[in-house]
C-alpha cells in the first residue's frame, strides 16, 4: 500500500476546521479515521462513531449519506454497534473525502437472521459476505480514492452495521538503533503514529523466503534478544490499527550479526560420538581457544550421498559436549560442529556419523518358493523367489522330472528357461544356503501363460423394485489363509446395480469368497441387504494380523451377514434400506474373520461411526459412506487394521489390533477435533501406508495428508482431494520416499506434483487450474534417473501437461495415454503399463493388457492382450488384483475371464538376469497389495528403488521364522 502523503494528511488536519467537502457535523477521529454507526434515527450509536440513519441522505453540502431512504432494524444485542443496522436493496453510501489510499471495514451482521450482502466499492466487485444468525461478517478493502468521493453500494437485501474509514499509515523510519555481540541483541526504533493500537515486528534470516511476525511492540522500540552470531537478519515493522487492521511493511533494515574487528576461531576436532542411546547422541570435541560457544548441526541424510541433504542447526552450547535428544536410534545422523565467538562461525568440524542401536523387524508371511513352470517359445519357463529372509548369496538348483538340469547354480537370478522342457514335464528347485524349505514342492507346467482358478458365481437375484441383477468377479486380495506358504485369493463378487455414493438405487448383496490356487473353495461370506454394493463401500483387509501364521480378514459389517460358517451377524431381519437404497440407519460393524473357514471371530462396533449424516458434507449418504481402510505396522513390529471414512470434508481414521483373540481399538483421528482442521477435504480415493519418517513406523498417506504411526497429524499440505495417488522411493537420488499426486481443486496453484513423503514439501508442481482426474508414476525411460510421471484432466487422457522426469524436467509434450496401472512385467528394471482395451459406448469392462513405453519412438508397444478376460471399475481398467504372487520379483495380474467363471492368473515368461528378493518381502509393496482394492485401485510400489540402473536393495528388516515348510532333508524325486 502507498504511504499517506504530507499533502493528504495536511488536508485532513485542516478538514478538521475548514472541512473540504464535508460538512462541519462530520469530523475525523483523532487518527483521521472516519466511523460511522449504521441504524435509525433513534437507535444508539457506539462510542466514536458517526450515526447513520435509515433517512439520512448523501448532499454535497452534509458531505456523506445515503442515496435513498431504507428500512432499519434494531434487535437489541449485542452492542451499540451491532444491534442495529439500515436494511434495504440497491442502495449506497457515499462519503467525500480527499484523495488517497484507505482501509475500509464493513460489518454486516443480523442478530437472529441469515445475513447475504454484497458490496460494490469505487466500481469493484467485492462479492457477498454471508453470516448466520448471531454472527457479523466483516468486509475489508483497500480502496483508492481517487475523486475526493468513496461510494459503496449495497445489493439486494443489504445490511450495514458499520462502516469504517482508514487512512493508510506506513512506517518509513525503521533503523538499527545499536549491535550487542557479547550478548547478542539487536534493538530496533521508528517514529510512532498516533493511530497505532501496537507494531508488529518482523524478521527473516539470509536463507529465508519471507518475512515472518515474531513479536509485538507497543511503542517505538523493540529489542530482539534472539539472534545469534554469524547469522545475517532482515527486519520490518507494520503499524496496526486500533479497529486490528494492519498497514503495509516498513522498509527493511538488515545487520550481520559479525563483529568484524574480532577473527573468527579455530575449526572444532576429534568430534567424536560417546553415547547413542533411546535417549539421544552424545557428542564430545576438543576445547577451541577463544570459542565462547559451539553451534551444532545435523543432517538427516548422508550429504555426500544425496546433494539435497543439508546440515542444519540443531542447537548451541557453552560446552565441549552435547546431547542430542531429538533423535531417532532407528536411523543415522549426520554431526558438524562450530566454534563462535564475536568475529563469527569456524568452519565446520570432520562429519561424524551415529549408529542404528535399534532395529524394529517386522512380522511377515513366511512364504514358499512360488515355483511356476509355463511353456513358452519351444520350451518351459521357469520362475521362484527369493525370500526377503534369503541371503545375497543364495543359489539354486533345478531339476526336471527328478533330474538336475542346469550345469552350475544359479546365482544371478531366480528364473530358467528349459529348453528341453515339455508341458508333461515337472519341476522342482533345490535351494542353497537359502532360508525356509530346502526343496520346492513339485510342480506341473502350465500350457497357458496364466493360472486357471475356477470360480462359483453366485445366482443372481431382484431388487425390491423389481429389476434384476448379476455378479461378476470384481477386486480381489490374496493372504496366506491355511499357513501353508501359499497364497489364496480373497475375492470380492460384485452386482450388476452396484452403486457409486452419488447414484441412488437398490443394490444386490456383496459376496467375499475364498480359494485356493488350485480352485477350492474354502468359504463364502455373504455382507446382507444392510451393505450396499459399491466401490467406497466395502473395504476387505487380508493380513496376518496376529502373527499366527495364517491371515485373517477384516472388514465393514451390518446386520444380516452371514459367516463362512453360517452364523448370522446382528439381526438378520433387520432391513435399513431407505426408499433410495441408501442405508444411513442401524448399526454398523466391524468383524475379524477367521481366514481358513470365513467365521467370524470378533465383531464390535465400526468406528468411525455414521453419526449425523449431514456432518459429512451432504444429507443425503455420499459423502458419509466413502469408506478406506489398510493395514499398517503401527510399532514397526507388528501389523494393525485402519479403517477411515470420509474424505472430502470430514476425515475419520480408526486403528485397531487384532491380538489373542481381541480386537481392541488404539486410537481415532477426527479432523473435527480441535487442531486437525487442515486435515478436513484432503483424503483420496484411495490411501497408502509407509514409514514416512523412516522411525521404523507406519504412517498413513491419507491423499494430501500425512498421519502418524501414533493417531496424531504429520502434516496437510491443504492441496485438497484427488483421485490418483502414488508413494515410494520414486526419486534414488533423493533420501526417503516421495509422493505423486493429482488433485481435483482447480483453485489450487498445483494440479500434479511430487512430494517428500517425510515433510510435504513440494519438490515439483504443475499448475493446471483444472480438475486433474488420472496421474500415474512409473520408470519407463532408462535416459532420466527415476520414475517419470504424466497426468491427465480427462478420462481418456488426452489433456495434460506432457511427460515428466521425477524432477520435474519435461521430457516430451507427448505421454503415454495408458494412465490406469504400472506392472513390472518384462526383463529389464523399468515398468510397463497395465491398462485395457475400452470403448465405453459399447461395453462398460474393458480387455486386460499390457504395453511398453518406446521413449525413442514415443508411443506404446502392446506386450500382452489377455482375450477372453474382462477389466473391472469401468474407466479405471483395474484388474481384481496385480502382485508379485508366482515365480520370481515380477508381479502377476488376474484378471476375471469375461464371463467371470474363473480368473486367470497371468505370469511372465520373460527371462531376467536380475536377482531381486520378493516384492511381497517389502513392506511398502506388500501393505500396498493389502489396500489395493480399497476405493480407486492404485498400483503398488516399493520402498527401495526398483527401476533402471538401481542399486542394490536393501535387506528387509523381517521375521518370518526359521524352518518353514518341508524338512531340510527333503530332496528331489529321482528318476
Amino acid at each position: 500500500m502507498k504511504k499517506v502523503s504530507l499533502l493528504l494528511i495536511v488536508l485532513l488536519l485542516v478538514g478538521q476546521f475548514y472541512p473540504i467537502s464535508i460538512s462541519k457535523s462530520l469530523q475525523a477521529a483523532s487518527d483521521n479515521s472516519f466511523l460511522f454507526d449504521f441504524g435509525s434515527e433513534t437507535s444508539p450509536v457506539a462510542d466514536g462513531y458517526t450515526r447513520i440513519s435509515n433517512t439520512l441522505l448523501y448532499t454535497e453540502e452534509l458531505g456523506y449519506g445515503l442515496s435513498k431512504t431504507v428500512d432499519s432494524r434494531d434487535r437489541g444485542g449485542p452492542d451499540d454497534l451491532r444491534r442495529d443496522f439500515t436494511n434495504g436493496s440497491d442502495y449506497s453510501f457515499t462519503l467525500d473525502i480527499p484523495n488517497g489510499d484507505y482501509f475500509v471495514r464493513i460489518i454486516s451482521g443480523d442478530e437472529i437472521a441469515f445475513n447475504r450482502t454484497s458490496f460494490v466499492i469505487n466500481g469493484e466487485d467485492y462479492g457477498n459476505v454471508t453470516a448466520n444468525a448471531e454472527e457479523y461478517a466483516e468486509l475489508l478493502a483497500n480502496v483508492s480514492v481517487t475523486d475526493e468521493k468513496l461510494t459503496i453500494d449495497i445489493g439486494e437485501n443489504g445490511r450495514i452495521n458499520a462502516i469504517e474509514i482508514i487512512p493508510m499509515v506506513q512506517i518509513d523510519s525503521l533503523k538499527v538503533d545499536s549491535v550487542d555481540y557479547s550478548s547478542p541483541s539487536v534493538t530496533l526504533s521508528w517514529e510512532e503514529e498516533e493511530s497505532a493500537s501496537h507494531y508488529n515486528i518482523y524478521r527473516k534470516t539470509e536463507d529465508g523466503d519471507t518475512l515472518d511476525k515474531m513479536a509485538e511492540a507497543a511503542d517505538g522500540t523493540y529489542v530482539d534478544a534472539d539472534v545469534e552470531i554469524g547469522t545475517t537478519y532482515h527486519y520490518a515493522v507494520t503499524l496496526v490499527h486500533h479497529s486490528g487492521i494492519e498497514s503495509d511493511k516498513s522498509n527493511q533494515v538488515t545487520i550481520e550479526m559479525i563483529n568484524k574487528q574480532v577473527a573468527p576461531p579455530s575449526i572444532p576436532t576429534n568430534v567424536t560420538i560417546s553415547n547413542t542411546e533411546a535417549e539421544g547422541v552424545t557428542l564430545n570435541w576438543n576445547q577451541v581457544s577463544g570459542a565462547n560457544s559451539y553451534y551444532i548441526y545435523r543432517a538427516n541424510d548422508n550429504p555426500a550421498e544425496y546433494p539435497s541433504a543439508t546440515f542444519e542447526k540443531i542447537g548451541s552450547t557453552t560446552e565441549t559436549n552435547f546431547t542430542d535428544d531429538s533423535v531417532l536410534t532407528t536411523r543415522q545422523y549426520y554431526y558438524q560442529i562450530k566454534a563462535v565467538n564475536e568475529g563469527g562461525l569456524s568452519e565446520p568440524s570432520a562429519t561424524v556419523e551415529s549408529s542404528i542401536t535399534q532395529i524394529m523387524k517386522r512380522q511377515m508371511e513366511r512364504l514358499d518358493r512360488a515355483l511356476v513352470a509355463v511353456q513358452s517359445n519351444g520350451g518351459v519357463y521357469l520362475g521362484w523367489k527369493v525370500l526377503g529372509t534369503d541371503p545375497t548369496d543364495v543359489k539354486f538348483n533345478v531339476f526336471r522330472d527328478g533330474r538336475k538340469i542346469n550345469k552350475k547354480p544359479i546365482e544371478n537370478s531366480s528364473n530358467y528357461f528349459d529348453p528341453d522342457g515339455t508341458a508333461d514335464s515337472t519341476y522342482q528347485v533345490k535351494v542353497i544356503k537359502g532360508s525356509g524349505e530346502k526343496v520346492t514342492k513339485e510342480v506341473n507346467v502350465l500350457t497357458e501363460n496364466y493360472m486357471s482358478v475356477a470360480l462359483d458365481k453366485p445366482e443372481g437375484g431382484t431388487t425390491p423394485d423389481g429389476v434384476p441383477y448379476t455378479y461378476s468377479a470384481n477386486d480381489a486380495s490374496v493372504g496366506d489363509l491355511d499357513g501353508d506358504g501359499e497364497y489364496e485369493i480373497i475375492l470380492k463378487w460384485d452386482p450388476s446395480n452396484s452403486k457409486d455414493n452419488s447414484q441412488s438405487g437398490y443394490t444386490g448383496n456383496v459376496y467375499l469368497d475364498a480359494y485356493k490356487l488350485d480352485g477350492t473353495k474354502l468359504w463364502r461370506i455373504d455382507l446382507g441387504k444392510n451393505i450396499r454394493a459399491g466401490a467406497h463401500y466395502t473395504q476387505f483387509l487380508v493380513y496376518d494380523f496376529d502373527g499366527n501364521g495364517k491371515s485373517e480378514v477384516a472388514l465393514k459389517t451390518a446386520d444380516g451377514t452371514v459367516d463362512g460358517a453360517g452364523n448370522v451377524i446382528g439381526d438378520e431381519n433387520a432391513d435399513w434400506r431407505n426408499s433410495s437404497g441408501y442405508i444411513l440407519q442401524g448399526p454398523e460393524f466391524l468383524t475379524v474373520f477367521e481366514g481358513e473357514t470365513g467365521k467370524a471371530l470378533s465383531t464390535v462396533d465400526y468406528i468411525p461411526p455414521r453419526g449425523n449424516v449431514n456432518d459429512w458434507g451432504d444429507g443425503y449418504g455420499n459423502r458419509v459412506d466413502r469408506f478406506l481402510a489398510g493395514v499398517a505396522y503401527l510399532d514397526g513390529e507388528r501389523p494393525s487394521i485402519i479403517m477411515a471414512r470420509g474424505y472430502y470434508t470430514r476425515a475419520v481414521l480408526a486403528a485397531y489390533n487384532w491380538r489373542d483373540g481381541e480386537l481392541t481399538l488404539e486410537w481415532t483421528f477426527d479432523s473435527d477435533a480441535k487442531g486437525n482442521e487442515a486435515y478436513a477435504g484432503q483424503g483420496n480415493h484411495s490411501l497408502a501406508v509407509a514409514d514416512v519418517d523412516r522411525d521404523g513406523k507406519d504412517e498413513i498417506i491419507y491423499g494430501a495428508a500425512v498421519i502418524d504411526h501414533d493417531g496424531t497429524g504429520l502434516y496437510s499440505t491443504r492441496w485438497g482431494h484427488g483421485d490418483a495417488l502414488h508413494v515410494g522411493n520414486l526419486d534414488p537420488n533423493r533420501p526417503g520416499l516421495e509422493i505423486f499426486q493429482v488433485h481435483e481443486n482447480a483453485s489450487i496453484p498445483i494440479g500434479y506434483g511430487i512430494r517428500d513423503a517425510e515433510t510435504g514439501e513440494k519438490i515439483f508442481g504443475v499448475d493446471m487450474r483444472a480438475d486433474v482426474g488420472r496421474g500415474l508414476a512409473a520408470d519407463i525411460d532408462p535416459r532420466y534417473d527415476g520414475a517419470e510421471f504424466w497426468a491427465s484432466t480427462s478420462w481418456d487422457g488426452s489433456v495434460g501437461n506432457g511427460l515428466h522426469a521425477v524432477d520435474g524436467q519435461l521430457i516430451s509434450q507427448n505421454k503415454p495415454k495408458s494412465i490406469n496401472h504400472a506392472v513390472w512385467w518384462d526383463g529389464d528394471l523399468g515398468r510397463e503399463l497395465l491398462d485395457h482395451t475400452f470403448d465405453p459406448s459399447s461395453d462398460p469392462h474393458g480387455v486386460g493388457k499390457i504395453d511398453k513405453w518406446d521413449y525413442e519412438n514415443e508411443q506404446l508397444v502392446n506386450l500382452l492382450t489377455a482375450e477372453g478376460t474382462r477389466t473391472n471399475n469401468w474407466t479405471k481398467g483395474n484388474p481384481s488384483l496385480q502382485a508379485d504372487i508366482l515365480g520370481d520379483w515380477r508381479e502377476e495380474v488376474i484378471w476375471p475371464s469375461a464371463d467371470s467363471e474363473e480368473l486367470r492368473i497371468y505370469t511372465t515368461t520373460d527371462i531376467t538376469e536380475e536377482k531381486i528378493y520378493t516384492l511381497m518381502h517389502d513392506p511398502v509393496y506388500r501393505l500396498s497389495v493389502a489396500w489395493q482394492n480399497a476405493g480407486y485401485n492404485q498400483p503398488p510400489h516399493t520402498g527401495f528403488f526398483l527401476g533402471y540402473n538401481m542399486s542394490e536393495p536393501p535387506r528387509p528388516a523381517i521375521v518370518t521364522g526359521d524352518k518353514l515348510f518341508g524338512s531340510d532333508k527333503e530332496k528331489p524325486k529321482q528318476k
